[in-house]
């Protein structure tokens, strides 16, 4: 319910302009994350996209699998900033304790852990592994073709 719901601190009602302010606040909101010593920075939307992305030449010293491990791990912790971000807009908006503030809060952890929960672990694949290119045998498919048949050349008689 976002109209007329009671205030965590002094039990009053709290107009429903506050789910209104904190929808414009949540979507203001942007985070940032810095990684492998300030060689990846990454920012991210209220979305938890990302928005930006720089890159130092000392992550080039990373190698490719380093460096794209390296950006997994910041996005998720510019992520997870962006999650305490919205639990301070909730509580100066509608209040933690309020239905509202619960259920944008249980959403934005739910996507976005905070603290060290999983931050260093990979997400696990979305789409299974790609299955191996099928091998071919050379035994054709078709019985073998003598000449005379209509196939002396590969075109069919018929064309001539």
């Amino acid at each position: 319910m976002l109209g007329g719901e009671r205030g965590a601190v002094d039990g009053a009602s709290r107009p429903r302009g506050a789910a209104a302010a904190l929808a414009d606040r949540v979507a203001t909101l942007r985070a940032s994350a810095s990684g492998a010593d300030g060689a990846v920075l990454v920012t991210v939307a209220s979305s938890g996209n990302v928005t930006d992305l720089e890159l130092d030449e000392r992550s080039l010293g990373l190698g490719a699998p380093g460096l794209a491990a390296e950006i997994l791990r910041t996005i998720r912790r510019a992520q997870s900033a962006l999650a305490g971000q919205v639990a301070d807009a909730v509580e100066a908006t509608v209040g933690a304790e309020t239905e509202t503030g619960k259920a944008v809060l249980d959403s934005f952890t739910q996507r976005f852990p905070e603290s060290g929960e999983g931050l260093d672990e990979p997400a696990a694949p979305v789409m299974p592994a790609r299955a191996p290119f099928p091998s071919f045998s050379t035994v054709p498919s078709l019985p073998h073709q003598t000449p005379g048949n209509g196939f002396e050349s590969g075109r069919d008689s018929r064309a001539r």
